[in-house]
């Protein structure tokens, strides 16, 4: 195969959580930009369907479909009409999943709990749910959206989001050890800090946050959502066919980092 073909995901169907916006959006554009057909799932209903709008302009399929992931009802329903309308299932995006934010000691219990609805809860049912149609098909690729709070801490009330985080982590490398042998690979992407609405209102709030986020990324440059589009595209493809149970950071080189490091600038 050319290594043009490699990347090829012609005939393949693919299904995108939080493609409303951001990296979500990112995500399903690239992947109907390398040939699949794409259902789009998010709360926001406008936002996905706008999506839709613009990958059906690439001449691909894009279904929208609104769908909150802390609810597994909704998404078994997703995943119903993904089956009535393409029949199949190549490639997973997660990446819907909002964390609530508080300090360790005063963050109420309800807060962690919806927090892991959001994250892992949604996560791996719609793991399970995909999984076990690229089980019986024998192949198919899943990509989790974790972050680099799955292996490092982040301090500023993030305690929900990195714990659940984490478990993103080990939850990928699970399902890589169980599925990988019988066709499934299960990978994450790991990003730092990606401009969307949420970091730009915080960073308003806080005018020297911008440039803390800055002086761990040595690229020089905070991430834009389409930073995830040809890795999306490498691991729904054949490109990456032996890759499977990584844990990829997007990060601008953060974590490769040492705290004491300075960046030449």
């Amino acid at each position: 195969m050319t290594v043009s073909g490699l990347f090829d995901l012609s005939g393949r169907v693919a299904l995108v959580s939080g493609a409303a916006s951001g990296m979500g959006r990112a995500m399903a554009t690239a992947l109907a930009e390398a040939g699949a057909d794409v259902m789009l799932a998010g709360r926001n209903l406008a936002g996905v369907e706008k999506t839709a709008a613009e990958i059906e302009k690439l001449g691909r399929r894009a279904v929208p479909v609104r769908c909150d992931v802390s609810q597994p009802d909704q998404i078994r329903r997703m995943f119903a009409q993904l089956d009535s309308a393409f029949g199949r299932i190549d490639f997973l995006g997660n990446v819907a999943g909002e964390a609530v934010l508080g300090a360790p000691e005063e963050i109420p219990l309800e807060a962690i709990e919806q927090t892991w609805r959001n994250i892992v809860f949604g996560r791996f049912c719609c793991c399970q749910e995909a999984g076990r149609r690229m089980l019986a098909a024998g192949k198919g690729s899943i990509v989790n959206i974790g972050s680099i709070a799955s292996v490092t801490a982040m301090g500023r009330g993030h305690i929900a989001y990195v714990m659940a985080m984490g478990a993103v982590a080990q939850m990928t490398r699970e399902l890589s050890t169980e599925w990988s042998g019988r066709g499934v690979r299960v990978n994450a992407i790991l990003p730092a800090q990606v401009i969307n609405p949420g970091l730009e209102r915080r960073m308003a709030d806080d005018p020297q946050l911008r440039e803390r986020f800055l002086g761990g990324l040595p690229r020089g440059r905070m991430g834009e959502p389409d930073d995830i589009k040809g890795l999306a595209v490498l691991l729904a493809s054949d490109a990456s066919s032996w890759i499977t149970g990584a844990l990829i950071p997007m990060d601008g080189g953060n974590l490769a980092m040492n705290p004491s490091a300075s960046i030449p600038r």
